[in-house]
């Protein structure tokens, strides 16, 4: 009896790991919440572009597309390395992170981007899934270490967000642009957002969204970047690039 019960205890601890590693891996749609931004906004009405507004930005995508037309590094590259400061004005070596595992490498415009937001809150929430596999998640930004500390204490982020302030590490990996004065002025007269409170004076510069999965060599497994900052990199495709290794 009492042998019976334990096997049956056994059973029962297997059966349930095996379920929370299955509900671990059910990790979130980062398209699925920005489709349901989008109807949310839909609803609520919101800023209405004008015909005018609509041509400004047209013809400042046209002009993102032609200084960037081809964005990111490719898969077999290797990862630029760099040195920039966290949100506490720590140094972040990324060859030093390497060395401890895989890394998961994000570029994103600021906490200002809904998209942003809604990409790094999934990522938050696939961080125990990926450290089933050694990986840390690194999150790169132009704005300033002290936009990225009120992000951190917001959405307590236990993850390194990097402040990259000349716009280097943003260069070396093919993701960045000049945001157009046109759109820019329209940003602050349409949306009551200035991006310069976020990065500085006469910084305008922002990164493509880019992800990438890094080996532990420096070689880049998995990219993403598309001009359109609405596409991102999903946790599932991380994942499966982080099991390939």
């Amino acid at each position: 009896m009492y042998r019976s019960s334990v096997q049956w205890l056994i059973v029962l601890i297997g059966f349930t790991a095996s379920v929370l590693t299955v509900h671990a891996e059910n990790l979130p749609n980062i398209q699925q919440r920005i489709d349901q931004f989008h109807e949310q906004r839909a609803k609520q009405g919101g800023a209405q572009l004008s015909v005018d507004d609509k041509a400004v930005m047209e013809a400042g995508a046209k002009a993102i597309a032609h200084q960037l037309p081809e964005p990111g590094l490719a898969v077999g590259s290797k990862a630029p390395d760099f040195v920039l400061k966290n949100a506490l004005g720590q140094a972040v070596k990324l060859s030093d992170k390497l060395k401890q595992g895989p890394v998961v490498l994000i570029f994103y415009r600021g906490a200002w981007c809904p998209y942003c937001n809604l990409q790094l809150h999934a990522l938050r929430e696939s961080l125990l899934v990926f450290k089933k596999y050694n990986a840390q998640l690194i999150a790169v930004t132009p704005q300033t270490p002290d936009k990225s500390l009120q992000q951190v204490k917001k959405d307590n982020y236990p993850f390194e967000i990097l402040s990259d302030l000349d716009d280097g590490v943003a260069k070396s990996y093919r993701l960045y642009f000049e945001l157009p004065q046109e759109v820019h002025q329209l940003y602050k007269t349409k949306f009551k957002l200035d991006i310069e409170e976020y990065n500085g004076k006469g910084r305008l510069g922002l990164p493509v969204p880019g992800s990438y999965v890094i080996k532990p060599d420096g070689i880049i497994v998995a990219a993403f970047a598309q001009l359109d900052y609405k596409k991102r990199m999903e946790p599932s495709d991380i994942l499966a690039a982080l099991k390939q290794l």
